[in-house]
């Protein structure tokens, strides 16, 4: 009992020197915390930040810092880039028609420049290297870092939108109705010496007219049903043609007869198209498939499979993609020929692509369906724009060597736009023959002759109607090029 009453109060003791060492403690703490809160508040105030450094010091430092990180391994600009700029700047300049003098280093200078003039030779890492790259390009400072000191943001050249003016083309008028067929004209082809022109129809004939005189020359019989396509051999004397009879046929010009059939398709062909430099021969038709075939042996080299409704369309160029097919289940297939699989899917479009068609100069070409005509740019089937026009069903595009792409509608509206500008220059309606039904307007096939100067249409009131520009249209030298 006397040592345990011993004992209490030394564990007093103890507990109170530890409460006066923890008070003690706890007290240091909080004057190291208010200390340290007055010296971030010196050091970050709004007086002592501009009392020590301005903004336009601030801004130095900036772009010190800037040229040092991001061009420290490129201090000088090459010639040929120096001389480009300078030739892109008195470009420029004639432009808004101001007098242009020999740009050198003594002109008046932007604040940027003079900003960066300033900054000294030796670089933050203390090496002894001047900031070449960006001196004695003063002219060229406000483009490259913007023509401010505040937000420029980066050191790199922003790229500016640029507005195309369209080309201009003279506006294209009927120049002569041809009739003949006796039902809906579905396919049209121009012969490539451009002499004869040959069209299909729903009476189930093919029928070859003189280009000049738009006379009859030959009718050809052999399919049971509406002839879909047709296309002549540039390299053969070679007809080709498809039907809604599933038939495919090889017509020998020479003997204007049937030399062969390739037989595989499961329901009406709607489409085909020959290679430019190969015997090869595609088809597109009902059964959702296109089919390659060896123009010679008659052999499908491949059955390109990957559509789901009716492939309405087929194109056929010298360079990959080498086959492009559109159908109505609103797609567009690029396809890999050698392979024979699919490159590319575009799914832009809303509704049944129903045309397609290649530009004959550029890599590009463009399709047409009921909510739009839109274009593309080859190998990678890159969007480039829509062409405005009136909404319409679309059955045909054609494009000719100026860049004037023709559409073709379900309502018998015709339009005319600019490849480059997407410019919808002429828009117009068919006039039907006398006698016709006002529902018979459609336009079901058209394609330009080889000189680009005439458009040649199939139609729904069973005609043919060959279009040619307007010699005494006069250029509006305000709007277009």
């Amino acid at each position: 009992m006397v040592a345990a009453k011993r004992s209490a109060p030394k564990e007093d003791v103890e507990m109170k020197v530890n409460d006066a060492v923890e008070d003690t403690t706890v007290d240091s703490m909080d004057a190291l915390l208010s200390n340290s809160a007055k010296k971030t508040r010196v050091m970050f105030s709004t007086a002592y930040s501009q009392a020590a450094m301005d903004e336009e010091e601030s801004q130095r430092v900036k772009l010190t810092t800037k040229i040092h990180d991001e061009y420290d391994d490129l201090r000088t600009l090459p010639e040929a880039l120096i001389k480009q700029q300078k030739e892109a700047l008195k470009a420029r300049l004639k432009a808004k028609n101001t007098v242009v003098e020999e740009v050198d280093d003594s002109e008046e200078k932007s604040a940027v420049s003079q900003m960066i003039d300033a900054i000294p030779d030796k670089s933050l890492d203390g090496k002894n290297e001047g900031v070449v790259a960006l001196r004695g390009k003063d002219q060229f400072s406000s483009d490259i870092f913007g023509d401010t000191l505040a937000g420029s943001g980066s050191l790199v050249r922003r790229a500016r939108a640029k507005t195309i003016r369209p080309v201009w083309h003279a506006p294209w008028k009927l120049m002569r109705v041809i009739s003949g067929h006796l039902g809906w004209v579905r396919a049209v082809t121009v012969e490539p010496g451009n002499k004869w022109f040959a069209t299909g129809a729903g009476d189930r004939t093919i029928k070859i007219w003189d280009m000049a005189s738009g006379t009859l020359k030959l009718s050809l019989t052999g399919h049971i049903a509406t002839v879909r396509g047709l296309e002549v051999s540039p390299r053969h004397p070679y007809l080709f043609s498809c039907g809604e009879d599933k038939m495919v046929k090889c017509w020998d010009l020479e003997q204007n007869k049937v030399i062969r059939h390739y037989h595989g398709h499961l329901s009406g062909v709607y489409s085909l198209s020959l290679h430019p430099t190969l015997d090869v021969l595609v088809t597109s038709g009902r059964d959702a498939t296109a089919r390659v075939w060896d123009m010679r042996t008659k052999q499908a080299v491949h059955v390109l499979t990957g559509h789901t409704s009716t492939v309405s369309a087929v194109k056929c160029q010298e360079a990959d993609p080498q086959v492009i097919t559109g159908s109505m289940d609103n797609t567009i297939r690029l396809w890999d020929l050698a392979a024979g699989k699919t490159m590319g899917v575009l799914t832009h479009h809303k509704k049944s692509v129903r045309a397609l068609a290649l530009h004959p100069t550029e890599f590009g070409f463009v399709s047409g369906s009921a909510d739009s005509v839109k274009g593309w740019k080859c190998p990678e089937g890159a969007f480039m724009q829509n062409y405005e026009r009136k909404k319409a069903i679309i059955n045909t595009l054609a494009v000719n060597q100026d860049g004037v792409i023709f559409s073709g509608g379900d309502d018998g509206s015709l339009s005319f736009n600019d490849w480059r500008s997407g410019h919808n220059f002429q828009s117009m309606d068919t006039t039907v023959q006398p006698g016709s039904l006002d529902a018979e307007a459609g336009v079901f096939c058209a394609t330009f002759d080889k000189t680009g100067s005439r458009l040649i249409t199939g139609e729904a009131d069973k005609t043919i109607k060959i279009y040619k520009e307007d010699e005494t249209a006069v250029k509006d030298t305000d709007f277009y090029q």
